[in-house]
């Protein structure tokens, strides 16, 4: 077989596999669909999940259990909005919150007037909230967030301590990132997932910033690949792929591999000992 047919090899240990969700339905979604001017709207201010969302991130959430996924992945890292932690926890969380458990909830009841019970972080991975993989920021407050003093307490077990401001500097009222700004922070978070030691990760961000990242991703592929990693996100969609260090960036040694010559013996293949 010809290698270069589209086919190739990389070691496991300098791979990476991420899964990568789209929040569930917002209530900016909907009303954005009949009126686009619906997403400069104060009403939406970071925006939380539909009843019709929820009942998306009950369907992944049976999704991710049945394949198998869920017991795979490391770390959940979230983008700190309401309708991202929400899904989030929905999908990859433990089960209901129950008085008595020692361990944080990791989503109180009721969390953006969703009747929603609380939920469990036990048996589930941690979760960590990171800015850099937040929807492209300015003018529509669907996509400004509360402040993390507030976020606290409504995800007590989501781990913020990688935001440095407690207020929301990134969001302005007047002035929209541009989408190559989003595709350098884009790339800026996935270098930043790359130093992870987690080898299987779930990430819960935004449409306009998946898109504007995975651009810069498949021109090297066959074009059908490009259009797979390239077509946006439906709400609560998931897509899994595969981060790869082809340049001797990360510094990670594999666990899987084994050096041989144990107990030592014959090391010459057969054509060469002839």
């Amino acid at each position: 077989m010809d290698a270069a047919a589209g086919q190739t090899l990389y070691p496991l240990h300098r791979c990476k596999t991420v899964h990568l969700v789209r929040h569930a339905q917002g209530v900016h979604n909907v009303a954005g669909e009949k009126n686009h001017d619906a997403y400069k709207s104060y009403d939406y201010l970071d925006a939380h999940l539909t009843p019709l969302g929820w009942e998306q991130v009950d369907n992944l959430r049976r999704h991710v259990k049945a394949c198998g996924l869920s017991k795979n992945i490391e770390l959940v890292v979230v983008s700190p909005l309401l309708r991202t932690m929400q899904t989030a926890v929905g999908v990859f969380g433990g089960e209901a919150y129950t008085n008595g458990i020692s361990e944080l909830p990791l989503m109180l009841e009721n969390v953006g007037n969703s009747d929603h019970p609380a939920v469990s972080s036990l048996s589930c991975p941690p979760f960590i909230a990171e800015e850099l993989c937040r929807e492209q920021l300015g003018v529509n407050p669907c996509d400004k967030r509360r402040t993390i003093t507030e976020y606290r307490r409504m995800f007590p077990a989501i781990d913020f301590s990688l935001i440095e401001s407690d207020e929301d500097i990134w969001w302005t009222p007047d002035v929209r990132e541009k989408p190559d700004d989003v595709s350098a922070r884009g790339l800026k978070f996935l270098e930043w997932l790359w130093t992870r030691k987690e080898k299987e990760v779930a990430v819960v961000t935004h449409c306009s910033f998946l898109i504007s990242t995975l651009r810069s991703y498949g021109n090297d592929c066959h074009a059908n690949i490009k259009s797979e990693i390239c077509t946006p996100f439906s709400n609560c969609e998931l897509r899994s792929v595969v981060i790869i260090d082809r340049g001797m960036i990360g510094s990670s040694e594999s666990t899987t591999n084994y050096p041989g010559k144990i107990p030592r013996g014959p090391d010459l293949p057969s054509e060469a000992a002839d």
